[in-house]
């Protein structure tokens, strides 16, 4: 089936554009363009063209993480429908870990183990969609994989370059995997208290709208206005392209994040519930390369509603205003 898709839509002359596979090329083209499809396995981020050759590959899974009824009206062919929500934690604070049961258990039915190539495609409707890719990815690199990648613009670049959708739902052999948070790839609230107390405070990234930053909204979730003790305001649209739901060039990527000063020091990326602080922690863990960023996953909802000190809180008076306000909203 895999195999009839690519044939179809390479004899349709889609423009989704192949890379020059190495038994093609001749001895007089350059290492540039003999690159194999294999070469994409370990590549954070893939475009549509990256991706389609990697389609008929038994080592490869395509997660699929929206809705299950918009997964059904059509996807990508082979992916399987892991939707979103079985990534986040429970209402009150969806940023929360997920058990390692839950996610041993879905990832097994995915058919996911140590050595699959996992590819997350969310639906690309929004800048705001590729943080909930990036919130998967992070959960399966602390889980112990290392050949993700995600495919950016999700499943609304590949429909539009003219990638093939399917309806009918694979059949997968379930594997034995057993899911592990690495515990010094999270952050947790008192870790971080106590490293904003000693002298080896890391830098913190603030990726939410300004407006949050400032104190001036907040999530229903969150108990208090304002942001974290010394935090910067990295809001995470800035990566993507203007009007658009792909990540911009690499370079200009990486010269975001070095004049943030958070290029190689010790960063800690959080939101309000770890699903926007994912993109930046993607953007300068993945893509700039800076191994010392980290992730707050609970982020402001569970500093808020602890006894922990923030910047930016409005006066009682003011935070009832805008409570007021967020009720008619």
């Amino acid at each position: 089936m895999l195999k009839k898709t690519i044939a179809l839509l390479a004899l349709a002359g889609t423009t989704l554009a192949l890379p020059v596979h190495a038994d093609t090329a001749t001895d007089t083209q350059p290492a540039t363009t003999t690159r194999t499809a294999a070469e994409h396995a370990h590549k954070p981020l893939l475009t549509p063209a990256e991706l389609l050759p990697l389609l008929a590959r038994a080592d490869v899974r395509i997660l699929d993480i929206r809705a299950p009824k918009d997964y059904a009206e059509g996807h990508i062919p082979g992916a399987v429908n892991t939707p979103y929500g079985a990534f986040r934690g429970p209402r009150d604070n969806a940023g929360q870990l997920v058990p390692e049961a839950a996610l041993t258990e879905l990832l097994r039915k995915a058919g996911i183990d140590e050595g699959t190539q996992v590819v997350i495609v969310h639906g690309g409707a929004d800048h705001t969609d590729f943080g909930a890719a990036a919130r998967v990815y992070w959960t399966l690199k602390v889980g112990g994989l290392a050949r993700l990648s995600i495919l950016d613009g999700g499943t609304k670049s590949w429909a539009g370059g003219g990638g093939a959708l399917d309806k009918a739902t694979p059949v997968v052999t379930p594997s034995q995997f057993s899911y592990r948070y690495d515990q010094n790839q999270i952050v947790t609230s008192e870790e971080l208290a106590a490293e904003l107390r000693s002298s080896s405070a890391p830098l913190l990234v603030d990726a939410r709208p300004p407006r949050f930053f400032n104190g001036e909204a907040r999530v229903d979730a969150a108990a208090r206005y304002g942001t974290l003790p010394g935090a910067r305001s990295f809001d995470n649209a800035q990566f993507f392209v203007k009007g658009g739901t792909t990540l911009k060039p690499a370079d200009e990527l990486k010269a975001l994040v070095a004049q943030a000063g958070a290029a190689a020091a010790p960063a800690v990326s959080f939101c309000n519930t770890g699903h926007w602080a994912a993109t930046n922690w993607f953007v300068m863990s993945e893509i700039a390369g800076n191994t010392a960023a980290r992730l707050y996953p609970a982020s402001v909802v569970e500093w808020s509603k602890a006894e922990l000190p923030m910047d930016n809180q409005p006066s009682r008076v003011t935070a009832l205003i805008q409570d007021v306000k967020r009720s008619f909203e």
